[in-house]
């Protein structure tokens, strides 16, 4: 089947340029992926500094150009998450990868703030394609575990956000600096597209058949599980604390910490900014435990939040890099467990909708919290400004941990919430 076909929601033979391999080639090529488009949406974390001097934007600037990434996603996510169940998972990909593609030529050649942020939002555009299809592939892909298609899902995404800042910081030493960052990504994502381009498609799960195709690619009302209402709203909380967190740490951090660590090299800012997305990523595979990790994680987060503060007041880079440890490792097991308490409560068919719905109230935390500080640092400065924001943030994560330790204990005694 063809990807036209796919798209046009019509049946056809397989083609002879196509093959057709196993469950886990099927799973590397759904997490490569995954993991390609959010490390090209954040290749341009330790270039903000740069780009903020070079194109004259200000805090509120660069904190609009990151935010114009966030919206998109959530635009779409919200328009579009729901496509792949009608058009088939790899049609989908294949979309989000094309959409991305453009978007990173777009954003590498922006030589204006309305040019930075149209690129960005293509990017947003293709991940919010790719979010719920690449989730619902790898719950497909491994009906018995599904366990562990949520960690793959979040790896391949945490994984991709952290890797990011860090390439793009290495690639920026390189001659031609930012262009040449965007041209390798646009060569990786061309990359991508032959092993997702020739494979051959296994059926949508929902296709819509002649005359009904327009009203099931139709936007759908935010899709909130009738039977997982208290799960949904704890995964999309604690993902709305986590990117209120890791949007700073993406956009204003690296020129915050970079002053107050005296980092000088782009590598170094990458680094440090992609630190705790790492220690995220890590911990979605190593770190065993039942749902006690939820409170356990946010206690961590708050931890972590209050002390990245004290250290930048203080410049202690050794304290930072631990506090950056302890916060991508309290978010790591935090929202992973909370992910999995909620996708594992829905049916197979609910899948793909819940995950875009939580990532739509998740991402809203890396657009208006961040926007709102952007804002702030304009016109109360950044040290003060930056305080109450981590002030703020680690108070939400001992709230949301407390409520998720009495929720806990309820279903522990056997009356449940839902």
């Amino acid at each position: 089947m063809s990807v036209i076909s796919e798209l046009r929601m019509q049946q056809s033979s397989p083609r002879v340029l196509s093959w057709n391999p196993g469950t886990t080639v099927r799973l590397m090529i759904t997490v490569l992926v995954s993991f390609t488009l959010l490390v090209g949406a954040n290749l341009a974390t330790p270039l903000y500094p740069q780009l903020q001097t070079e194109l004259h934007l200000g805090s509120m600037g660069t904190t609009i150009a990151f935010a114009s990434y966030v919206c998109s996603l959530m635009l779409f996510l919200l328009v579009i998450g729901h496509w792949s169940d009608h058009v088939g998972r790899r049609a989908a990909l294949v979309l989000a990868v094309g959409v991305s593609l453009i978007g990173t030529m777009v954003f590498g050649a922006a030589d204006n703030l309305w040019q930075l942020c149209l690129g960005r939002g293509l990017q947003g555009a293709g991940v919010a394609l790719a979010t719920g299809a690449s989730a619902a592939a790898l719950r497909e892909l491994l009906p018995s575990k599904p366990e562990w298609a949520s960690r793959f899902t979040l790896l391949a995404s945490s994984g991709g956000v952290a890797f990011g800042p860090l390439i793009g910081g290495l690639l920026a030493s390189l001659p031609g600096g930012r262009s040449t960052v965007f041209a390798v990504q646009a060569v990786f994502l061309l990359l991508v597209l032959v092993p997702l381009g020739t494979l051959q498609a296994r059926p949508a799960i929902a296709m819509a058949g002649p005359g009904q195709r327009s009203r099931a690619l139709a936007p759908r009302r935010l899709g909130i599980p009738q039977k997982a209402r208290t799960q949904f709203w704890l995964a999309s909380l604690v993902g709305f604390l986590s990117f209120a967190v890791f949007g700073f740490v993406l956009s204003l951090a690296p020129g915050y910490l970079a002053g107050a660590f005296d980092l000088r090299s782009l590598w170094a800012v990458g680094l440090v900014a992609g630190l705790p997305l790492g220690v995220a990523a890590l911990s979605q595979v190593l770190v065993r435990g039942g749902r006690t990790l939820l409170p356990a994680g946010l206690g961590l987060m708050a931890v972590g939040i209050m002390t990245l503060s004290f250290a930048a007041n203080h410049g202690a880079l050794g304290l930072g890099v631990l506090a950056l440890a302890l916060l991508g490792l309290g978010q790591g097991v935090a929202f992973r467990t909370a992910f999995a308490l909620c996708v594992d409560a829905v049916s197979p068919q609910a899948h793909a909708q819940t995950v875009s719905s939580i990532y739509l109230v998740t991402y809203l935390g890396s657009a208006l919290p961040v926007i709102v500080l952007g804002w702030a640092v304009g016109h109360f400065g950044e040290s003060p400004s930056i305080s109450v924001y981590s002030l703020a943030s680690a108070a939400v994560a001992l709230a949301l941990g407390a409520w998720s330790a009495l929720y806990l204990r309820r279903i522990q005694r056997g009356a449940g919430l839902v």
